[in-house]
Parts: C-alpha cells; structure tokens; sequence
C-alpha cells in the first residue's frame, strides 16, 4: 500500500502477510480522500477508524495533517504493526486493542469522521449494527461523516441516516450522517 497525498506521499507500506486484512486499494481511497478534501479541512479532524486493520487509512489522514487519529481492530498483530508504523513516521495515531462493537458501546470518544471497514462478508444485519451504535451513544460530532466500506454487492441504503454511497470498481462507501 501506498500513501497518496500529504507529507508522507508516495511512501510504500508493507504489511506483514500474516495480517488478516483487505486494504482499500489506492483508486478508491484516492477517490474517498477526494470528497472528504471537498468537506473538510484535515488539521481540524478528529478520526476514528473502526476495523483499522493495516492502519492504511488512517496513515493517509495522518499524512494530510489529521493530529487525532484512533485506531480500533481486535486483532493484536493489526495495533503492533500501526503502532511500529504510527512510531517510526511519527504520526499522532492511538491504538485501541478491542472488538468493534464493544468499543462503539463504551467508548465517550467522539469523531468529525468515523470510518469503518469491516470483513466484506458481514450480514447487512451487522453491517446495520455499526450506525446504529454509532448513532445511539452519539459518537459523531456535528456534521461529521460515518464512512463504511464494503462489497457493491451490499446494499446499506435502506438504514437510518444513510445519506449516499459512492462505488469504486468493487469497492463501495456508504456514507451517513446526522439529519
């Protein structure tokens, strides 16, 4: 993987292949980064990334001058290896080693964008679980974006406070907020 803008540009990424992760490749999150550009001014962000895997996105936040990054993922090797990564580019991300779904019903912390990336297999159920919890203990700030990734072939448009989706080869972000 590679980071597309910002101070760390172009810097490649390898993740250990022992990771159990998907990263979004680098058309779609060009093209994600591309409308959060247009909506918001990334040194003002707050961001908290659900299913963090690689830390992928979050590096691309980091790299555009987001200083409040988390990072949420269950899985032990996932945090070491965005903690070794965060550490040795020196970016502002915090590491939270926790199911999703348990973060998102204790957590007080809240985001100008929460963005999620679960496994592409999850039920819609599941896939559903995500805003409804993210929405009930009011983690989005004001005009903020949840931001979920998953297959074209998921259809989130019938949940509460969807507002869009956008699709990038077989990558699709749907995206929700506060009305």
């Amino acid at each position: 993987m590679r980071i597309i803008s910002g101070i760390y540009k172009s810097r490649k990424i390898v993740a250990p292949k022992n990771l159990p992760v998907r990263p979004t490749t680098d058309m779609a999150k060009e093209s994600l980064f591309n409308i959060i550009n247009n909506n918001f001014y990334f040194n003002e962000l707050t961001v908290i990334d659900l299913f963090a895997g690689s830390g992928n996105i979050s590096y691309e936040f980091a790299s555009r001058g987001t200083e409040q990054i988390t990072c949420v993922d269950q899985d032990f090797g996932c945090i070491k290896f965005i903690n070794k990564t965060a550490t040795e580019f020196k970016m502002p991300i915090q590491t939270i080693k926790s199911d999703v779904f348990t973060f998102l019903e204790k957590t007080k912390l809240q985001g100008n964008i929460i963005f999620a990336d679960p496994p592409y297999n999850f039920t819609v159920d599941a896939f559903a679980k995500i805003p409804e919890l993210v929405f009930k203990n009011n983690l989005l700030l004001e005009d903020g974006l949840l931001i979920v990734e998953h297959s074209k072939h998921t259809d989130l448009s019938k949940l509460p406070h969807f507002s869009y989706s956008k699709s990038y080869g077989g990558n699709m972000f749907s995206f929700f907020e506060i009305v």
